[in-house]
């Protein structure tokens, strides 16, 4: 859902700004900030861009399709009423 690289430079960013002895500690450090990060990432109520574009073409579609039905209903609407002044 993350883009991983950009996940991966803000762990190093938090890692890199710890002092010297935090730093020693190392992988084990920059595991569990990459999993507090991603875990409160998580909590957000957000789609991954890729979700979100197949989302806006499935609803350019369905509003192009109601477009048409509209235009479809319009037409027999108005054959309709022609029979009925008939």
């Amino acid at each position: 859902m993350f883009d991983p690289k950009k996940l991966e430079q803000v762990a190093k960013q938090i890692h890199d700004s710890m002092p010297q002895p935090v730093k020693e500690l190392g992988n084990d450090v920059e595991h569990k900030v990459r999993q507090v990060i991603q875990g409160q990432l998580s909590k957000l109520d957000m789609v991954s861009r890729e979700e979100f574009d197949v989302q806006t073409q499935v609803l350019l579609r369905t509003r192009q399709k109601l477009t048409e039905m509209e235009q479809k209903l319009a037409v027999l609407e108005a054959k309709l009423d022609e029979k009925d002044q008939d």
